[in-house]
């Protein structure tokens, strides 16, 4: 199914009985020259208390996340969010890409949070689960809206995204970084437009992402590439090349996160790679299963991220070995917690 991800949808494993949800209406999706299926992407507004989560993972690296949109178009096939999609009813398969929940209420619901009076600014990442700049962000501007609280209230905040769409909020970002405000997690998961295509279907081109790398570091702005996830034997040869075109675009760190299919994932995966590549596809899955103690999911904090075994330390030699070649004399500076308090009630305080 060309232009999507997952090629199924799996069952929810909190609805005890099976049923099919069909599409009424049909669109064309227009995929950068590709024959495309006939499906059309469905947003759903939902009204949630409130958008500021707080991550209790002890091994993610961020404690506080805002969402604006559960679901994801991007499509990609081993994305960890797609578990999330069963709590709203929906599969974790085709129901992630196609059903798009939309927080219209979140800038109004992040304004509340950060005016709390017991709440100390600590960074919030944008998005901790799905990316808040997918294609709903064109028509919704929930995160441009978003950021406009973030400098209003000069309280610090970190992007994770793979989009070039962040491009269009650069004076928003220019902004923030004068109060050094903002820093930008980039995924680049390869520098193959081939890999892109069948891992992350609709998401900015390689060639996009790096001149948005080059974008926002010439405007300032600090950004550390994602090498997330590392598939062994899909991506994992790209380790050095990746590092070194992310340097050279202007990222000043790099990070790595090593593939695992939890819950829901790994059927879709599996269905996945039997269909897209299935001349490699054991090998890929059995150097997965290698890398988490013979599973293909992995729940172990501090073990999960990076794997084990002699695959996993390959890996992580080469990502070590990348950072001291490319990424030796840089550093992204920490986000600035002093200013908040004086901006919490709107208007500074008299000293």
């Amino acid at each position: 199914m060309t232009g999507r991800g997952a090629q199924i949808n799996v069952p929810n494993r909190f609805i005890e009985l099976s049923h099919e949800l069909r599409e009424d209406f049909l669109e064309y999706c227009r995929i950068e020259g590709e024959a495309v299926s006939k499906s059309k992407t469905q947003y759903l507004e939902v009204f949630p208390k409130t958008v500021v989560n707080k991550i209790k993972s002890p091994d993610v690296g961020i404690h506080y996340s805002v969402n604006p949109y559960q679901g994801c178009e991007h499509g990609c096939v081993y994305c960890y969010a797609r578990n999330s999609h069963e709590f709203w009813g929906y599969s974790a398969g085709l129901d992630f890409e196609k059903r798009i929940m939309i927080k219209r209420s979140a800038p109004k619901l992040l304004e509340k949070y950060l005016r709390r009076k017991n709440w100390k600014a600590t960074p919030i990442a944008f998005s901790g689960n799905t990316d808040c700049y997918q294609p709903a962000e064109k028509k919704y501007e929930i995160t441009r809206a978003c950021l406009e609280i973030f400098l209003q209230y000069r309280h610090p905040v970190s992007i994770i995204t793979k989009n070039a769409l962040i491009l269009r909020d650069l004076d928003l970002l220019e902004q923030l970084q004068k109060h050094h405000l903002i820093s930008v997690h980039l995924s680049v998961t390869s520098l193959s437009e081939d890999t892109r295509r069948l891992l992350e279907p609709r998401t900015t081109t390689i060639k996009k992402r790096l001149h948005t790398i080059k974008v926002l570091s010439d405007h300032g702005i600090p950004v550390n590439v994602m090498l997330a996830p590392i598939i062994p034997s899909i991506n994992s040869h790209e380790i050095m090349d990746l590092a070194k075109a992310s340097s050279e675009a202007g990222a000043l760190s790099m990070g790595h996160i090593m593939v695992r299919l939890n819950g829901a994932i790994g059927l879709i995966f599996y269905d996945w790679i039997k269909k897209t590549l299935p001349d490699k596809a054991d090998k890929v899955l059995n150097q997965i299963e290698s890398v988490h103690g013979g599973n293909l999911n992995d729940s172990r904090f501090g073990i999960r991220m990076r794997g084990e075994g002699k695959i996993a330390d390959h890996i992580n030699d080469l990502i070590k070995l990348a950072k001291r070649t490319y990424f030796a004399d840089k550093k992204v500076p920490e986000l600035n917690t002093e200013l908040h308090q004086y901006h919490k009630s709107g208007q500074l305080k008299l000293f």
